[in-house]
């Protein structure tokens, strides 16, 4: 299993879940180097710019600040549903996640709660060729669509859209297919894969999904019942120094863009500053609330949306016990 702290090594999802069981999780709370608490943090996928403030967090010594010892494990494909299982069995305290896997995750009477939400506005969006001439996602037609058609986007683009002749096949989580074929349209994050396809010759052009009104907050650092109740001062700690990590990571991208890197090449220092500026918008909490806010009216939208979609049994996930969000600095405090 990797840490990321002074080098960043990037390992492969299989090995992230392999480690896990045997690295102690929250059962193991034992202190790591110079006394300090040594804790476990899941990324959802390899290391790139929507998982910037946590590492920033660890690179600029907040949490050492904070008296811990955050141990970062990246992801890759199959991650996001993975990192869910290994909090659910407590091998795990953190992980990143969005909310609508949270929601789905509750109706399975996993206790999964976010505690600090950095992307306010969701960067999914569906990447078309712009020589393809659609203009909104109404409109795309007589395309493959490489898409994760189980999960709850895909499923309300098919409720809400007409989808004319498009066949949903599996996404890779590459842009090589996109590069080769022009009847082809992939999901995406706005930061990430249109920058990568247009450095390689592309003509992408971003559809947002928050345009048909599905916008779950996403980059979410999630916890469970259990921990917030056993372990309440560390959760404080973890998302006080993550959240500061944001702030620094909004204001100054290009020491933690070029950690990044070394991790996953694959994310060149120019797509991460695109992705940096391109997530500035997408992390601008409302006027008056703290950095990484959530909101009761949004993740009641959420949760009608999938009860909508038929996933999850109406009245069986409480929106309200899906986030919490009393371990938040006060705005004043979202600063380096």
């Amino acid at each position: 299993m990797i840490r990321i702290q002074s080098s960043l090594m990037l390992t492969m999802a299989a090995l992230l879940i392999a480690g896990c069981a045997g690295e102690g999780g929250s059962s193991d709370q034992s202190a790591g180097e110079a006394g300090l608490t040594k804790v476990d943090l899941a990324l959802n996928w390899y290391a790139e710019a929507e998982h910037a403030g946590y590492v920033a967090a660890d690179q600029l010594g907040y949490f050492k600040e904070a008296g811990l010892n955050v141990n970062i494990r990246q992801g890759g494909p199959g991650a996001p549903n993975l990192v869910i299982q290994e909090l659910a069995a407590g091998r795990i305290e953190f992980a990143i996640s969005n909310a609508d896997l949270v929601v789905l995750a509750r109706a399975k009477g996993v206790p999964v709660v976010a505690v600090a939400a950095p992307l306010q506005q969701s960067p999914r969006c569906i990447m078309v060729h712009e020589s393809a001439g659609f203009e909104t996602l109404q409109d795309i037609k007589d395309v493959e669509l490489a898409i994760s058609d189980s999960r709850p986007f895909a499923l309300w683009m098919k409720k809400k859209l007409p989808l004319t002749n498009v066949t949903m096949v599996p996404y890779s989580g590459q842009v090589g297919e996109f590069l080769q074929k022009k009847d082809f349209a992939q999901q995406g994050y706005v930061f990430s894969e249109p920058f990568l396809a247009k450095d390689n010759g592309g003509d992408p052009q971003v559809l947002m999904l928050s345009d048909i009104g599905f916008n779950p907050y996403s980059s979410l650092l999630v916890t469970t019942e259990d921990v917030i109740k056993q372990k309440p001062t560390l959760v404080s700690t973890v998302v006080s120094a993550s959240v500061r990590g944001w702030q620094s990571y909004l204001t100054d991208p290009e020491p933690i863009n070029a950690a990044i890197n070394k991790a996953n090449e694959d994310m060149s220092l120019a797509a991460l500053a695109f992705g940096a500026e391109s997530m500035q918008p997408l992390c601008q909490p409302a006027e008056g609330a703290p950095l990484c806010n959530m909101t009761l009216e949004r993740w009641t939208t959420l949760v009608q949306q999938i009860e909508e979609l038929e996933e999850i049994d109406a009245d069986s996930v409480d929106p309200a016990a899906c986030f919490n969000t009393g371990f938040l600095p006060p705005p004043e405090m979202d600063t380096p």
